[in-house]
């Protein structure tokens, strides 16, 4: 039997129509509400590319069924975004600057992973920002690039250039 409900993303009200309440948030974000950014990627929780944030805590959409997201507020990477106009965050700016974005797939997970962090503790170190990112695996760029981000943003936001 499908239901119809509502799911809060990224600050607005989205109707989700004649789903199967099995449907986990991942499905339901890509294919019924077109927001591409986190991808499928192990579908089983291991991979960290789906990651989104669920009343501001980092969960993996593939393992959350996103009926019972109802009455929360997700935020996925697209929400992010300071405007619509689609200016870059720090953080993504970051990645992009320092070579952390290679193919892109592990991207949108760990930008979340890091804003979360940094959203936490604003001046993490070096074992923070690696159990930080410890879910999201990255089989391109390698971890020290986006090592590098994390503190390229500390520096920025601190406002040191060195």
């Amino acid at each position: 039997m499908n239901e119809t409900y509502t799911l809060r993303v990224n600050g607005v009200e989205r109707g989700v129509a004649d789903a199967w309440l099995g449907e986990n948030l991942l499905y339901v974000l890509h294919e019924r509400l077109g927001l591409p950014a986190a991808k499928a990627g192990c579908e089983q929780g291991e991979c960290g590319s789906c990651s989104v944030l669920v009343d501001g805590a980092l969960v993996c959409a593939c393992l959350v069924l996103a009926a019972a997201a109802v009455g929360t507020e997700i935020t996925t990477v697209e929400g992010l975004q300071p405007d619509p106009g689609g200016a870059l965050t720090d953080v993504q700016r970051a990645f992009v600057e320092t070579g952390a974005v290679q193919c892109g797939f592990c991207t949108p997970g760990l930008v979340m992973a890091v804003h979360d962090l940094l959203a936490r503790d604003p001046e993490p170190a070096d074992l923070a920002v690696r159990e930080a990112i410890s879910g999201n695996l990255c089989r391109c760029t390698g971890y020290g690039r986006i090592m590098e981000a994390v503190q390229v943003v500390v520096r920025a936001r601190n406002g040191s250039t060195g």
